[in-house]
């Protein structure tokens, strides 16, 4: 039945109570068989009230949500399935603000909320390399040293002075994938590319001095930018990894207005994951967070 929810009204029809979402979360948690989350044993006894089982091997009694980004939440699975709506299909993401109004939450329980939905986005360990062509180039995150407090001022704005750097390697019509790293260096740069790009790839960059040496292990071509150069011979680009990042500036200045270095990476998981999945269908989309979100992340390890 959600294949076929297109809308957040849909939604709503589809999951009309705590129970439905609940049901739902069986149906996805437990596709491959039933498991306790304390032990892994496969024994469950189901109890009358459809919301707690116990486990027959470690005697524990537990919820679907034991184990999972919902584990020891207040707030209702229903308001949980609204907030995975907007977070999956509003391209620029969605402010903890406007989520609080919606859901009629505090700011903060929307904040933390986010966060461990973007926990369930963040990027796994990838099954293989990105080949064929494919698209690499940093960008900077942070805001304007005009706008700053004159006690956060670093002097200067060349190279980036100040600011985040975020590495984006796009495959052309494949998957993107972006990290947030430390410095723009060779080893940083190159080594992060040829952990992630086939060796014999083509990999399309700028003129950055970090990239220079990748034609030791791939076909390298770069466009310089300086120079006024975007497109040579129609396929000599970066410009599909630029349109990447014009989607992530919308989503930092456009909807969250700025964002901490320390929850910079969670920022671009979840960004990463959407754009990663920008053809499939909402129902697709909804349930493939579904199925990432095992793994619990406290407030206090969140904050830490």
């Amino acid at each position: 039945m959600i294949g076929q929810v297109n809308s957040l009204f849909e939604l709503l029809t589809v999951f009309p109570d705590e129970q439905s979402c609940i049901d739902h979360m069986r149906s996805i948690r437990w596709a491959d068989g039933e498991f306790c989350p304390h032990c892994q044993g496969n024994k469950i006894y189901h109890f009358s009230d459809r919301k707690t089982f116990k486990c027959g091997e470690c005697r524990q009694r537990f919820s679907i949500k034991v184990g999972t980004i919902f584990e020891d939440t207040k707030i209702p699975l229903q308001k949980w399935f609204m907030a995975i709506w907007m977070i999956t299909n509003h391209p620029k993401g969605i402010a903890s603000t406007t989520m609080a109004k919606d859901l009629k939450i505090t700011q903060k329980s929307a904040w933390f909320m986010l966060h461990r939905l973007r926990h369930a986005a963040r990027t796994q360990s990838f099954n293989a390399p990105l080949k064929g062509t494919v698209e690499a180039d940093t960008t900077f995150v942070g805001g304007k040293e005009k706008n700053k407090h004159a006690v956060d001022r670093t002097g200067g704005t060349q190279g980036g002075a100040g600011k985040e750097i975020v590495l984006g390697i796009l495959e052309r019509d494949g998957e993107l994938r972006t990290e947030h790293v430390s410095d723009q260096t060779a080893q940083t740069l190159q080594g992060t590319v040829r952990e992630n790009v086939a060796s014999g790839a083509t990999v399309m960059t700028d003129e950055d001095r970090g990239f220079k040496g990748l034609r030791k292990t791939h076909r390298h071509h770069t466009v310089n930018h300086s120079a006024g150069e975007y497109v040579r011979d129609y396929t000599i680009h970066t410009n599909g990894i630029e349109s990447v990042w014009a989607l992530l500036k919308r989503q930092i200045v456009g909807t969250h207005h700025w964002v901490s270095p320390k929850h910079l990476s969670r920022y671009l998981d979840e960004m990463t994951w959407r754009f990663n999945r920008r053809d499939q269908k909402v129902g697709a989309r909804l349930n493939d967070l579904f199925r990432c979100v095992e793994g619990r992340l406290t407030y206090k390890a969140l904050i830490a």
